[in-house]
């Protein structure tokens, strides 16, 4: 069950923000999911919901997944969301997005 790792290593990334940003708390941690990835994310939302349970820096924090549609290019030119046949030659495109699990946004409250 890769979701484990994958959802203490977001909460691992955060943590640290939170802490070299002096965080009296964290908010929400803003996460892009591509579709491509393989992930579940209501399982990773959950497993982070465990994880941070016992750390009083995120007691209230939210757990924020947009999903990323694939983008892929093809050596044609063609560039979309085709995922497995080129529309312009018939060939397999690389896939250039859609792939990735990336923090983009770690909201913190600090004190005055």
């Amino acid at each position: 069950m890769h979701e484990y790792s994958i959802a203490y290593d977001l909460y691992a990334t955060s943590r640290r923000a939170a802490v070299e940003n002096n965080a009296k708390r964290v908010k929400k941690v803003s996460v892009d999911v591509g579709k491509m990835a393989m992930v579940n994310p209501e399982q990773v939302t959950f497993l982070f919901d465990t994880i941070k349970e016992e750390d009083p820096l995120f007691k209230t924090t939210v757990l924020d997944c947009h999903e990323v549609a694939p983008r892929t290019k093809c050596h044609c030119g063609y560039s979309g969301e085709e995922i497995f046949v080129c529309p312009g030659c018939g060939a397999l495109p690389e896939l250039v997005k859609g792939r990735e699990i990336v923090v983009t946004n770690v909201e913190i409250e600090v004190e005055d």
